[in-house]
């Protein structure tokens, strides 16, 4: 495994740990999945300069553009919890009061 696969690895899994244990606010969560999506776009974008194919030029510029309208809808969410609960922490979220 070559040091840019194990930095890009471990980014991506780095972002996965913090998404699993460090649930308490919304916006860290929504802060972890934005960094697993990031770390996602430069490996693919590294994968296709390395394979020199026109074919796949797209498929990072793809990703950005969906990672983008993830992040608009989490933010949206973020403001519509805190206006609705006052706060945005998981714990005080529940899904049968919305």
């Amino acid at each position: 495994m070559t040091p840019t696969h194990f930095a890009f690895s471990s980014t991506f899994l780095l972002g996965l740990a913090g998404l699993a244990f460090h649930r308490t606010h919304l916006l860290s969560a929504l802060l972890c999945l934005e960094g697993m999506m990031l770390s996602l776009f430069i490996a693919l974008s590294m994968w296709t300069l390395q394979l020199n194919s026109v074919n796949f030029s797209a498929s990072p510029m793809l990703l950005l553009a969906f990672s983008a309208c993830e992040a608009s809808a989490g933010l949206a969410l973020l403001v519509a919890t805190a206006r609705t609960h006052g706060t945005d922490r998981l714990q005080n979220l529940n899904l049968l009061q919305c």
